[in-house]
């Protein structure tokens, strides 16, 4: 058994190193070619991806040459909300200090500045929506706001994950939403989508975030109704004959294998990582504790594998 983990969406998608390697020569033409290539879910994970280089302020420069390039604008703009939310870092609101919250929100003004160009440019770019979707958030717009922006997205691409994720965590209590708000949702679009689409990672995501606020208390994850929910997502997905390695298979694959882990259910864990192989991600395994998250996956999928040959 392997005891190698690739955790980068590389690995699963080797446009992302096409892209990188056309940041880092600051080749737009190219960068732009391989992104605006990919189907719409995957675009907007190369976009985020992108968005992570710290040497981006050349986007400037394209965006003042071609302000209707709003590949350029998703990129740029999603890179200033994450240079927003370093400095605001990850903890709870109550410990995040005035002049941290005021900088937060000036990098977030910043991206939402460019994003209203681009929408009115270009609204029909569902990376523009799912960037100001997360800004919203960030600025503590009204769920009213952000139910408006969904719809836009949801007009655009009604199962446009990236988007989903976004939307997924306004609706938790620490943004402002509420569990029955969140849960329902979550369902509501996994069934909404067809038979064998990564939406059943909506579920999964949201039982771990609950999970989470909780205090990563385990019989949260082994209860009844929530238990009823998590295998549904499997059977609805990557147990369903029209299961397909779609943009964003690996983090919903990733989460059911953390979830079976949690809930003990170790043949059900090691069924996924058969299927995932070598591959996972970062999300949601950095909330399972421990500071090597690889290392945390190996012992986990070495566990499962051992119990899952005691029972076979």
């Amino acid at each position: 058994m392997s005891d190698r983990v690739l955790l980068d969406l590389a690995a699963a998608h080797p446009e992302a190193t096409v892209v990188r390697d056309a940041l880092a020569a600051r080749d737009w033409g190219a960068a732009r070619a391989a992104v605006d290539a990919a189907p719409p879910v995957l675009r907007s994970m190369l976009i985020d991806d992108g968005a992570e280089r710290d040497d981006l302020g050349f986007l400037r420069d394209v965006i003042s040459a071609d302000p209707a390039d709003t590949t350029a604008v998703a990129m740029l703009a999603a890179h200033l909300i994450r240079v927003g939310w370093r400095i605001r870092g990850g903890a709870r609101a109550r410990h995040v200090s005035e002049q941290q919250f005021t900088e937060f929100h000036d990098w977030l003004r910043k991206a939402e500045i460019a994003l209203l160009d681009g929408v009115a440019r270009n609204p029909a770019d569902p990376a523009l929506w799912v960037a100001r979707l997360t800004s919203a958030r960030g600025l503590s717009m009204s769920l009213a706001e952000i139910n408006r922006r969904y719809d836009k997205l949801a007009a655009i691409d009604p199962h446009h994950l990236p988007g989903q994720n976004a939307y997924l965590q306004r609706l938790c209590p620490k943004w402002g939403g509420d569990w029955e708000m969140l849960h329902g949702w979550c369902r509501s679009a996994m069934l909404a989508a067809p038979p064998g689409a990564v939406q059943a990672r909506l579920v999964v995501d949201g039982h771990l975030e609950h999970w989470l606020d909780a205090g990563r208390v385990r019989s949260y994850l082994r209860g009844k109704a929530v238990r009823i929910e998590i295998y549904e997502a499997a059977r609805r997905s990557v147990w369903h004959p029209d299961f397909r390695k779609d943009p964003g298979w690996v983090g919903l694959a990733g989460g059911l294998a953390m979830t079976f882990s949690l809930m003990d259910d170790r043949p059900s864990a090691a069924r996924v990582f058969d299927l995932l192989g070598d591959l996972s991600s970062k999300w949601p395994w950095r909330y399972f504790g421990g500071a090597n998250v690889a290392a945390t996956i190996v012992e986990q999928r070495k566990i499962a594998y051992k119990y899952a040959e005691i029972d076979r």
